[in-house]
């Protein structure tokens, strides 16, 4: 009985991603405070890119690298998502504002695999 219900959260989860299209993807390289909630991350879009593109996805990281937040805009509103790196951690030059990455780059962020 647990079997359909996983089956059908797996499908919801499907649509859902399906309904979320981006099309761009950018890294803040200036170093965020987790604690910021929905409001600050805009707040910063708007600093260090200029405006929140609908279908664009922003990517923030914690001084230390251990902790990623995206911020996706799905032309309704904005989306925020968190995840934590169990091991290793993300590293890239400080400074300010930001970059394009390739889907590849996102997902490799995401996913935990760059160290």
């Amino acid at each position: 009985m647990a079997a359909p219900g996983r089956r059908r959260l797996w499908c919801m989860a499907a649509r859902v991603a399906r309904m979320i299209r981006i099309e761009a993807l950018w890294l803040s390289v200036a170093p965020l405070d987790m604690r910021a909630g929905m409001d600050t991350l805009l707040a910063q879009v708007m600093r260090v890119f200029g405006q929140a593109q609908p279908h664009h996805a922003y990517l923030f990281s914690n001084r230390r690298g251990t902790r990623l937040k995206v911020l996706v805009h799905d032309s309704f509103g904005v989306w925020p998502a968190c995840r934590r790196l169990n091991q290793g951690r993300c590293q890239w030059a400080g400074g300010q504002g930001g970059v394009v990455l390739t889907r590849v780059q996102f997902d490799a962020l995401v996913l935990g695999l760059l160290r």
